[in-house]
């Protein structure tokens, strides 16, 4: 009785936290009607609704939402106990989920991954690339990378990078047939390519600092994208102004490929952190892969 009620409120706590069923089976390696039917079960045996179930979404009802705070904290533990088993072993084990930007992933994590790695062959890394500001504890990922003035204080922030710019960037041919904009407030006179945020359903809003004086201009243009990758190949066509991590661009602007606007808006900012729950004990894989991102390295 007592490993059924296991099971069966692990199966709750995932949906729950997952809100969809679909996306908790997937989790948990097994097919959605048998998880509906594993919650429907505890609903019965409880005697309460848990889940409020409509077409597009799944959330928890009063009695569950009491269940989540209740026993969800209980079961981390538990996870995080077992995954410090890990350290007892001769190599550190198991999987890490890593939310990350596509720039993140890609000029952060995949270098250091591919070093890292080779060296441990019993850890295995999921990155889920995402713009938005993911719940990590709700969605149950073990880390994100964000720029450092976006993590919440309540998490463990560990500086990755070093400090970053922004670029505004056009093509040779565009900037021919457009003047170059001297301000910000000049960019409502460009075709500009847009970042669509999926986790916030809006777009993302090009910020400026210059001698203290911060901007945020929210800018027009035909095209918009979810992926930087899209928006710099707009850009490289001619489509209009992109605002792009200055690492991205900065081939192309030494190939001329691209031409740099507003450089003198553009200042420097604090870079990639990796942050996680700091309630939360580290699992010996995730500690590893800390060590190998922390910046500056060490020497």
């Amino acid at each position: 009785m007592l490993r059924e009620s296991l099971n069966d409120l692990a199966a709750f706590i995932a949906v729950a936290r997952a809100g969809s069923f679909t996306r908790a089976a997937a989790q948990l390696g097994v097919s959605q009607p048998a998880l509906s039917q594993t919650v429907r079960a505890l609903e019965a045996r409880l005697g309460v609704r848990l889940l409020a179930r409509t077409t597009r979404s799944v959330a928890p009802t009063e009695a569950g939402a009491r269940l989540l705070e209740a026993v969800g904290p209980r079961f981390d533990e538990i996870e995080a106990g077992l995954a410090s088993l890990a350290g007892l072993r001769d190599r550190p084990a198991g999987t890490v989920r890593i939310t990350a930007t596509e720039h993140a992933a890609h000029a952060v994590l995949w270098p250091a991954l591919r070093r890292l790695l080779p060296d441990y062959p019993d850890i295995a890394v999921e990155i889920v690339v995402d713009s938005g500001l993911t719940d990590i504890i709700a969605q149950r990922i073990d880390a994100g990378v964000r720029f450092g003035g976006m993590v919440a204080k309540d998490m463990t922030a560990v500086r990755i990078g070093t400090d970053m710019r922004m670029a505004v960037v056009g093509s040779p041919a565009y900037l021919h047939a457009h003047p170059k904009p001297e301000a910000p407030q000049d960019l409502t006179g460009h075709r500009c390519i847009n970042l669509r945020l999926p986790t916030r359903g809006g777009l993302y809003a090009w910020e400026f600092d210059r001698d203290g004086q911060e901007l945020r201009v929210w800018v027009e243009g035909r095209l918009t994208f979810n992926t930087t990758a899209l928006i710099l190949a707009a850009a490289l066509d001619g489509f209009g102004l992109a605002y792009l991590p200055e690492t991205l661009v900065r081939t192309h602007l030494d190939q001329g490929t691209l031409v740099r606007v507003l450089d003198a808006w553009c200042e420097p900012f604090s870079g990639y952190h990796l942050y996680f729950a700091s309630h939360r004990q580290i699992p010996p894989a995730l500690g590893v892969l800390v060590d190998a991102l922390r910046w500056p390295p060490a020497r």
